[in-house]
């Protein structure tokens, strides 16, 4: 897994875990990897930016949506005897080399 996106997990979280994205299950070694406290995906994984004014504006007023890529990275576990979730966790795209221009 070269390049990955990367979700750090909570300092609560405990193994045994699951993994969701959008909702959906996520099987370790054929989904993600984990490493550390880091949960790796090779897929590519997006949250939606801040809105600028205009934008926000024009959904308030109905004049037009976002449909923007926003993945939700959610986390299942047990802590205290109960079932707790880690739900929007932060995403870390992969480190990419800056471009250089052609000569």
């Amino acid at each position: 897994m070269d390049e990955a996106w990367i979700v750090p997990l909570p300092s609560a979280v405990q193994e045994p875990f699951e993994v969701f994205v959008n909702g959906v299950r996520q099987e370790r070694g054929a989904d993600y990897e984990l490493r550390g406290r880091e949960l790796r995906f090779d897929k590519p994984l997006a949250k939606e930016g801040r809105l600028g004014t205009v934008r926000w504006l024009s959904i308030f007023l109905g004049i037009a949506g976002t449909y923007r890529k926003n993945d939700s990275i959610d986390v299942v576990y047990e802590a205290g005897g109960q079932r707790r979730v880690a739900s929007a966790l932060p995403i870390i795209p992969p480190k990419r080399e800056p471009s250089r221009p052609r000569t």
